[in-house]
């Protein structure tokens, strides 16, 4: 099986250019717009106050704006940070692919600080509601990333494997000629769709469907989240400018899901630290 050739453009109108990568982030943010408002109105687990219409659209925008922001800088950062210094402006040029989660993760929790702040809302009640709408917009993201041919998985003789077009893993195997590579591979991003996208959907909005202790549901998605993105990354070709980054077989990936994981235990651990009541201060 072949991967499909998919023009990265859905149409154009004179220099402006609509793409399915852009297309993929707007239904991302809509569907999490969505989500928070129907979860807003019809389930009653909170346990400071209820979120209005106007609260919802808030905070899609700062994590929106912030996850945008640190993905961006975190994958330059991370993943090309010599090509950024042979080019600063790539960094601007994110019509060209290429964001990372645990860049936009850390740019999204600086924005939901703020917006904790201007709410005055506690910022782990904050999380425990946003972290509910991510994971679809995850599996977009990802959706995104297979469109445009990227996140090429390791060779695998599974039926599962497609031929990844030569353009597409040239840095990986230079000796690729022609259209498409004679192996085959693993499709990680679809992998990834289906485990950070849509099984962990279902986990996390099952999971705080009940009344739960404060930091608990981040918590839950930190670790389940990291657990997967662990796993999965097993199938993805590591960046063949970075390799594997410990124990010769860690990728990068793996190596940032590792604090994640951490990080959700410390949720867990400091929510039950919380008044019982639910009643937590801003």
């Amino acid at each position: 099986m072949q991967y499909p050739i998919i023009d990265e453009v859905i149409f154009s109108i004179g220099p402006l250019a609509i793409r399915w990568y852009g297309l993929m982030y707007l239904l991302a943010f809509s569907v999490a717009w969505w989500l928070g408002n129907w979860r807003s109105k019809n389930i009653n687990t909170f346990y400071d106050r209820r979120w209005s219409a106007e609260e919802v659209s808030d905070v899609i925008f700062y994590g929106a704006v912030g996850a945008v922001l640190g993905g961006r800088v975190g994958y330059v950062f991370v993943y090309g940070f010599d090509r950024f210094l042979q080019d600063p402006l790539w960094l601007l040029r994110v019509w060209d692919g290429g964001m990372s989660f645990h860049g936009g993760l850390l740019g999204g929790v600086l924005a939901l600080l703020l917006f904790s702040k201007k709410v005055q809302r506690h910022f782990v009640a904050v999380c425990d509601f946003v972290v509910t709408l991510v994971p679809l917009g995850l599996g977009f993201g990802r959706l995104g990333n297979f469109i445009n041919t990227e996140l090429p998985g390791r060779i695998t003789e599974s039926e599962l494997g497609m031929q990844f077009p030569c353009y597409a893993v040239q840095v990986l195997n230079p000796l690729c000629t022609g259209a498409f590579e004679s192996y085959t591979r693993h499709v990680s991003s679809l992998y990834q769709a289906f485990s950070e996208g849509l099984v962990l959907f279902i986990l996390v909005w099952w999971f705080a469907a009940s009344a739960r202790k404060p930091g608990a549901v981040t918590g839950v998605f930190l670790i389940a989240y990291g657990c997967a993105r662990f796993t999965t990354e097993f199938f993805r070709s590591p960046d063949a400018h970075i390799g594997f980054v410990a124990l010769d077989w860690m990728s990068m990936g793996q190596l940032l899901s590792v604090p994640m994981v951490l990080f959700g235990l410390v949720f867990i651990y400091y929510g039950r630290s919380l008044q019982p009541d639910r009643k937590i201060k801003p």
